[in-house]
């Protein structure tokens, strides 16, 4: 990615100084305004901020020192590098310990300015992405797109920040429903990377046999039904973020190949002998903890490794209930706008409902349960009447499983899944709410017990 060019104060009295630091500096592509003095200098970094300043230590109205001491005043982290005839062992000392990044003498040795800059150079780009981030946290609770105010949440906050102002990979964990997909797109949106694509990809839903031609593409004819040459999800992603979701549910015969991508940069299409080198970063999540994937061999160890350069574990609803109001009064906002509603918000006895509710589907459970309170509703406030039977207290009398002493784990978990299906009149989507899992799992296991009949 293209970095924005650094701003650089040139401060001396001496004309031919200036224009020769602006010459050498503006050549190697930086940008650079000039101050004959420390008061002309000090109103400059109003107008201009700059991002480094160089400044001879003898100006016309103050000393060096004098400016050192106002630039670290206003930015105690821009660097400052001070610039004299008269050097001495004693002077140098006296900058550092003010803050000077370092202290050069004249004739200035060039190739060492230089240096010294590009070294100051990733700690400024660092400095000025947590600049923006810091914009970006609002003190109503919202962060990108995530709502809440949470310690549990402010942690993750701080987390996906730290991630953003890097381009590692990282593993995102947590329940289906946590907003692992959100938590991707936002470190997305506050990268550098924010410009180009950000392609999500459901890693268990692809066929086996099509997993490989997805994510690293194929030509004409590489296998029936290769009508044409594709690209792949990597190609797509190209300079951009690819969020891999489900990373757990890989094939195991894909993992090495993923992995090799994520070492060199380089992928292959299916049926071609021609390698393409990409850009991409990546972000992998799992509804699974991660090192019992790994334990349980349907992660290797490698990828795992190499993916969790940053482990981020987004937190399950009930883990922060005191964020329910906060996203109550959020969706509200967004459903009246969808659905051209006048709902004015949840009413005491509603919020009490939500805040007491476990919500195995977590965020995007509520999230659905309020769409459909705000369908109902249409205008005024959100009562408990508009809420589904399961929040109002409404329980069936047969709410309960009964697995027998001595059951074998298989056949508990057998037990467990048929009966909330039963319970839930066979819907799918609301049993794996209820038992906390992903409703292709459940799918899965229902055709391996018809298989087993």
């Amino acid at each position: 990615m293209r970095e924005p060019a650094l701003k650089i104060l040139v401060v001396d009295d001496e004309a031919a100084m200036r224009e020769v630091l602006s010459a050498r500096l503006e050549k190697k592509g930086f940008a650079v305004v000039t101050a004959e003095t420390g008061g002309e200098a000090h109103s400059l970094l109003e107008e201009h901020p700059p991002d480094v300043v160089i400044s001879d230590v003898v100006l016309p109205d103050l000393s060096g020192l004098d400016l050192l001491r106002k630039l670290k005043s206003g930015n105690p982290h821009r660097p400052v590098i001070l610039i004299t005839a008269y050097g001495t062992v004693d002077s140098a000392v006296e900058a550092i310990k003010r803050g000077a990044t370092d202290f050069l003498t004249k004739p200035i040795d060039h190739d060492k300015l230089l240096a010294i800059i590009e070294a100051a150079r990733g700690e400024i780009l660092r400095r000025r992405e947590l600049s923006r981030l810091e914009t970006t946290l609002e003190e109503t609770g919202r962060f990108g797109e995530f709502v809440g105010r949470s310690a549990a949440m402010r942690s993750v906050y701080d987390a996906l920040e730290t991630l953003a102002a890097s381009d590692a990979p990282a593993i995102l964990a947590g329940e289906s429903g946590t907003g692992k997909e959100l938590a991707a797109r936002t470190v997305h949106a506050l990268s550098s990377r924010s410009g180009e694509p950000f392609v999500a990809v459901n890693t268990a839903a692809i066929p086996e046999s099509l997993t490989e031609s997805e994510l690293f593409g194929h030509v004409k004819g590489a296998f029936t039904g290769a009508v044409a040459t594709r690209q792949g999800y990597f190609e797509m992603a190209d300079r951009g973020t690819l969020f891999l979701d489900e990373i757990s549910e890989m094939p195991p015969a894909i993992q090495p190949k993923l992995l090799r991508v994520l070492e060199d940069g380089f992928v292959r299409r299916v049926g071609s002998r021609k390698e393409a080198q990409v850009d991409v970063r990546v972000l992998a999540a799992t509804n699974r903890v991660p090192e019992e994937a790994v334990a349980e061999g349907q992660l290797r160890s490698d990828l795992f490794y190499r993916l969790s350069v940053f482990t981020i574990v987004i937190p399950p609803l009930r883990e922060r209930v005191e964020d329910i109001p906060l996203l109550a009064h959020h969706f509200v906002r967004l459903f009246n706008d969808k659905h051209q509603s006048e709902i004015d918000g949840a009413s005491a006895e509603t919020l009490e409902a939500l805040t007491t509710y476990a919500w195995p589907g977590n965020v995007r459970e509520l999230k659905n349960v309020l769409e459909r309170a705000v369908i109902v509703a249409r205008r005024g406030w959100i009562e408990t009447v508009h809420l589904p039977p399961f929040l109002r207290g409404e329980r069936r009398s047969e709410d309960s499983v009964t697995i027998p002493l001595g059951s074998s784990v298989a056949d508990a978990e057998r037990t467990l899944i048929l009966e909330t299906l039963k319970q839930m009149d066979g819907n799918k989507t609301q049993a794996a709410r209820v038992l906390g899992l992903d409703v292709r799992t459940i799918r899965y296991k229902l055709r391996a017990y018809e298989d087993e009949t």
